[in-house]
């Protein structure tokens, strides 16, 4: 890589093999950054639309041309990176072309990892695809397609949300979490971009308040509703991962306190007991002023002063069950009390 006089990265190295694309149906072809460079094969196969995923644009002799239109994604090919919230625009961005009888060349360097889990995507949301058969597709016209780990995941989420963005959805609040958390570690504060994962302080809603609610066990007030708690199972290694959000939807409602022994029913799905209640870890909330400017830090009650908890962006935090949660807010269970009876919400700070 190199900068412009801009400041804005270039790329040097162009040597991505030899040009190599296939088209997955009608309009839409998988390519890798070869085809993308290349003037006489973009007017021969009437390429009218190019989608960059990579770590740098196209060079700017491309990005000229006529009667082409360009989008760029600026992602590297790592599990961490973030394709899932650009499902949607990148979906858009094809399907306006197609419907147009036009053609869009996707491409990231190689063609196999970035570009591909895109056009996964695509295929998934227009068919309705799961992603195993939205995979098999793709793979059966580009056999070398293959994304990485974290993008399968990622896809896997995408099909449980029903292919769309699900801001209520556990699994995506955890994902979310885990992205900023990488943030944190570069600037060592919550980027702006992230401030909407911090959630109203509950004892402040006036709207449909929740009827569960956890307290502070001195002073009575509300610090967390039902809907703040993620739900953990014993000895999990990281927050985020894929399981089933149906399953995840159980732990909500069970995540206080369970004490029936860790079984599956016959469908083998987790059962209420498997979620773990030694720990009550949670979204991060507006009466928490800390975890805005700090890595790391003590969580007290914002009336009575007394520590709950604690969290951690980066190092995260060993639950008794065994479980690495990494961000994490929690609640210590002896700390606070909860209630499935709201009558009024008290405004208190």
């Amino acid at each position: 890589m190199a900068k412009d006089d801009a400041g804005k990265l270039t790329r040097e190295d162009f040597d991505a093999g030899p040009r190599s694309w296939d088209e997955i149906e009608p309009g839409v072809i998988l390519g890798n950054l070869t085809a993308a460079t290349d003037v006489d094969w973009l007017r021969e196969a009437k390429i009218t639309h190019i989608l960059t995923l990579d770590s740098c644009p196209l060079p700017r002799k491309i990005q000229l041309l006529p009667d082409i239109t360009f989008k760029y994604i600026q992602v590297t090919d790592l599990p961490r990176e973030d394709l899932l919230t650009y499902f949607e625009e990148t979906y858009q961005f094809i399907k306006h072309a197609q419907d147009d009888g036009h053609k869009t060349l996707v491409h990231c360097y190689f063609g196999v990892s970035r570009s591909a889990a895109v056009v996964i995507a695509f295929i998934m949301k227009k068919y309705n695809m799961s992603f195993t058969e939205a995979f098999d597709l793709v793979k059966s016209k580009r056999r070398f397609v293959g994304p990485n780990p974290g993008f399968v995941a990622q896809l896997k989420l995408y099909q449980d949300m029903g292919f769309s963005i699900d801001n209520t959805n556990v699994q995506f609040k955890m994902y979310r979490l885990q992205l900023a958390a990488d943030k944190v570690r570069k600037a060592k504060i919550l980027p702006q971009t992230c401030i909407d994962l911090i959630k109203p302080d509950p004892a402040l809603v006036t709207i449909r308040p929740e009827p569960t609610v956890y307290r502070c066990k001195r002073c009575r007030r509300i610090v967390a509703s039902a809907s703040n708690i993620l739900p953990h199972t014993p000895r999990e290694k990281q927050i985020w991962r894929h399981v089933s959000s149906k399953r995840y939807d159980k732990g909500l409602k069970v995540a206080k306190t369970s004490k029936k022994p860790v079984e599956e029913d016959e469908n083998n799905e987790l059962c209420d007991s498997e979620f773990c209640s030694k720990t009550y870890f949670i979204e991060p909330l507006a009466w928490m002023p800390d975890i805005v400017h700090n890595v790391e830090g003590k969580l007290n009650c914002p009336k009575c002063a007394t520590k709950l908890g604690s969290f951690s962006w980066i190092a995260g935090s060993q639950c008794p069950c065994g479980s690495k949660i990494a961000p994490a807010f929690y609640l210590v269970p002896s700390k606070v009390d909860w209630s499935n009876v709201v009558q009024n919400v008290q405004v208190t700070v």
